[in-house]
């Protein structure tokens, strides 16, 4: 008789089929979620890994510094012209007053020769109308005195008249006479006096007014003279000559910047500062440097906002005694402290930063990177600041974002 065959349940090739099932939905799952984020994979000698500390946060920005001397005086021809004449050149030592070049301007030199001519004239039309308001004087004077003793004359005879009239020696006629000539110079001198006081009065008010203007032309003369001899230009101070390259023929427009002359009294410091820290440098704050193996504390003396090729200036002066050897030029490493040092997460720098601006990085776990946002305070030429969003000990990379800032998980590859 027949025998029933019982069927295995798990056959070898339900085995196959399940196997092959599983094998599907696995690989349709993991496309599906390499779908939904996008997989950089990526070489771990090819980035950096930093991991995030807690310690001191130095508030200090290194800066590269050079050596000016503590004072430059600018060297500017007042009128504009041409180079005539060189005297000296760029780097010689000069005393104030030492010509350093001449410039030629034909056409202010005839305007200064023209003002200067006409000046010259109304000077002399103002001293020719005081020596006539002098010679009124004398005249008036002469006329007062010439008055006062035919005055002196007529009064004598009036007496003597008068003595002789009541005595009847002489007429009336004669007495009357006298008596007019009396009267006439009397009256005549109250007049003349009158006529001096108030001649007086215009005089003094005359020769005062005469006295301004011509000492107001001869300042204005001054000047114009003063004008010519500036086209000699000649070294304001004593010092060291630098930036000075005149060429004979080259032409220089009023006040424009001829050279500098550095005053030889002591040095400073100045450098240029990336602009991300231009509303936190101020003036007053420390700074420090090394030379020749010590230590010297600076302060900033000056600061200068205006922003130039991304970067604004910054002048540093010495506190106590300057290094012995420094010279115009040398460069200098600077740390300028903008606060004082205080506990905070720190991740060194890096050129992460370009790519993401600080709003976000690549944790790392178990060898994969995610995005993750987080917040950065301050920097300094090591560390950022972690305000939020990292934990101590965690992993991030901080080399550049350029291959795969557009994906969602970096796959690193030991």
């Amino acid at each position: 008789m027949d025998k029933k065959i019982e069927k295995k349940r798990f056959s070898r090739k339900n085995i196959l089929i399940s196997t092959g099932t599983l094998v599907f939905i696995a690989l349709a799952a993991y496309g599906y979620s390499l779908s939904l984020n996008k997989v950089f994979k990526v070489d771990a000698e090819k980035i950096t890994l930093n991991k995030v500390q807690y310690g001191d946060f130095e508030d200090v920005v290194l800066l590269n510094a050079s050596v000016v001397p503590l004072t430059s005086v600018i060297v500017s021809s007042p009128e504009g012209g041409t180079v005539a004449e060189i005297f000296t050149e760029n780097g010689a030592s000069v005393v104030a007053g030492t010509p350093l070049l001449r410039i030629a301007n034909p056409n202010a030199l005839s305007s200064y020769t023209s003002s200067e001519t006409s000046i010259t004239e109304q000077i002399n039309q103002l001293r020719k109308l005081r020596l006539d308001l002098e010679q009124n004087q004398r005249v008036m004077s002469q006329d007062m005195m010439d008055i006062e003793n035919s005055l002196r004359t007529a009064t004598r005879k009036y007496k003597i008249d008068s003595v002789l009239f009541a005595k009847k020696v002489i007429t009336q006629q004669e007495f009357n006479t006298s008596s007019q000539d009396y009267e006439y110079y009397l009256g005549r001198k109250s007049l003349l006096k009158t006529a001096v006081r108030q001649e007086n009065q215009s005089r003094i008010m005359q020769l005062q007014q005469i006295e301004q203007s011509i000492g107001r032309m001869n300042e204005s003369l001054q000047t114009i003279r003063q004008n010519i001899e500036n086209m000699t230009i000649k070294a304001p101070v004593s010092g060291k000559l630098s930036s000075y390259d005149p060429v004979i023929g080259k032409s220089y427009s009023a006040n424009e910047m001829l050279g500098k002359i550095d005053v030889l009294q002591g040095y400073k410091l100045q450098a240029g500062v990336d602009e991300y820290y231009v509303n936190r440098v101020k003036e007053g704050q420390g700074a420090t440097c090394e030379f020749n193996g010590k230590t010297y504390s600076l302060t900033v003396s000056k600061v200068i906002p205006e922003i130039t090729a991304g970067q604004f200036q910054v002048e540093m002066t010495f506190i106590g005694q300057a290094p012995q050897d420094l010279r115009r030029g040398l460069s200098m490493q600077v740390k300028l402290t903008l606060s004082d040092n205080s506990k905070s997460l720190l991740l060194a720098q890096g050129q992460f930063f370009q790519s993401t601006g600080g709003n976000w990085v690549f944790v790392v776990v178990n060898g994969k990177a995610t995005k993750r946002n987080i917040k950065i305070g301050r920097k300094n030429y090591l560390y950022y600041e972690i305000l939020d969003g990292l934990q101590k000990g965690e992993e991030v990379i901080t080399s550049s974002y350029d291959q795969f800032s557009t994906y969602d998980i970096v796959e690193i590859d030991k």
